[in-house]
């Protein structure tokens, strides 16, 4: 509807009067100013934590690493090229949302790739996978791109995203310019079923293998040392940036020790396979049963004529590798091995961020005399169950120093450990 010029006063005034009579007996107080359905922004790639990118005023461009050569890995090969990462600031939502779209513009050189991956952070807390923008960026020497889409799978009160650049072999790398952001409201009776859901994390028996490659640098950046406590999955949708606790397991090997680490690489074998999730949401290899690496089903049973996503022959199936420190000092194996896996993020339980540095160990008891069970890693994300004097239960017969956690990571109600 058009309003005449001097029309605008008028609708001024009758605001106005609203606003004074507010309070007033009888009188229509007028309500605050709805949330946007939309929210657009477009981050500075200047801010984010790049990975194996270079960001100058031109914009971000992958930098060709080659990592350690397959043969030192000590039980499977690794891959010589990792993408290069710049994981962007994560952006508050006044809503929750749980549709991103987002236009990237890149100048690409041949056969270049631009990938881009979103994750949110839940109504509850903890964040989402990382899920990949459709479609895939692959046109070469391109301006701007078409509009690109996820669908988080609920409700979530900030966005977070993360550009993939793959460089390539010869010629000009991919240059990603600028990135541009909208993030659309989640309907109100979506919102509220997404508080109600309880989710136990996924748990599956997979095949372990010490990664090594001591010296040598993550897909997300960390150098790997002797005493390592981290472990690489075969899919970056659950790889935690640098430094962080987002993406945390549970590993409990033969020896009956339990240990949680961060994920911080991407391996064994394959890169594309997010094994831990249904079939329908799988990336790769849907036709696999849930909970079954590819790598697993390639060499026990022959899956995909017994060779991974990049056609080399599978000498074991492992589902999971485990740093030095991780697979000797915490849980005391001395050969690769099957182990138990809580893929943490995968249920809804609130989780505790420890320090990055050092370690805690784990005691059966909450008695500092009590047998140790494990270890907790620098980094690592764990469930606070309850509390007793002076430690916490995180799992049965698993307690660590109230020290251990930041108070701020606490829940704001964490019950008293019953006598069980």
């Amino acid at each position: 509807m058009r309003i005449a010029r001097g029309a605008t006063a008028v609708v001024l005034a009758a605001t106005a009067v609203v606003g004074a009579a507010a309070g007033a007996p009888g009188t229509a107080v007028a309500a605050p100013a709805p949330a946007p359905a939309v929210v657009r922004w477009s981050p500075a790639l200047a801010g984010g934590d790049p990975v194996r990118v270079e960001v100058t005023r031109d914009g971000a461009r992958p930098t060709l690493v080659r990592q350690t050569p397959d043969t030192a890995s000590p039980d499977g090969p690794t891959n010589t090229r990792f993408p290069g990462l710049l994981t962007l600031p994560a952006r508050q939502m006044d809503v929750p949302v749980d549709r991103v779209e987002a236009t990237v513009d890149v100048t690409a050189g041949a056969a270049a790739a631009v990938d881009l991956d979103v994750r949110g952070l839940r109504v509850g807390g903890g964040w989402t996978e990382w899920l990949p923008a459709e479609p895939t960026i692959r046109t070469p020497a391109v301006t701007a791109t078409p509009t690109l889409r996820v669908a988080l799978p609920v409700p979530v009160t900030s966005v977070q995203a993360r550009l993939v650049l793959t460089p390539v072999a010869a010629g000009p790398a991919p240059q990603v310019r600028g990135l541009h952001l909208a993030a659309y409201a989640a309907p109100p009776a979506t919102r509220a079923q997404a508080r109600k859901r309880v989710q136990a994390a996924e748990r599956y028996r997979v095949f372990a293998t010490r990664e090594g490659l001591v010296g040598g640098t993550t897909a997300n950046g960390h150098v790997i040392t002797d005493r390592d406590l981290f472990v690489a999955l075969p899919s970056r949708r659950a790889l935690a940036p640098r430094d962080t606790s987002d993406y945390s397991v549970k590993v409990c090997a033969p020896t009956g020790r339990c240990a949680f680490a961060p994920v911080w690489d991407v391996g064994p074998w394959n890169t594309h396979d997010d094994y831990w999730n249904p079939s329908n949401r799988r990336e790769n290899w849907g036709d696999l049963p849930q909970g079954t690496p590819q790598a697993q089903a390639a060499k026990l049973q022959g899956h995909n004529g017994g060779k991974d996503q990049f056609g080399r022959v599978v000498r074991n199936p492992a589902g999971i590798d485990l740093a030095d420190g991780l697979f000797r000092d915490a849980l005391g194996m001395t050969d690769n091995d099957w182990v138990a896996v809580d893929y943490l993020w995968t249920g809804n339980s609130p989780l505790a961020s420890l320090p990055v540095n050092g370690r805690t160990d784990l005691r059966g008891a909450p008695d500092p005399a009590a047998r140790i069970v494990g270890v907790v890693a620098g980094g690592a994300a764990v469930p606070l169950q309850c509390v007793t004097g002076k430690w916490l239960r995180i799992g049965a017969g698993q307690f660590l120093p109230v020290a251990a956690v930041p108070r701020t990571q606490w829940p704001r109600h964490l019950p008293r450990c019953g006598r069980k």
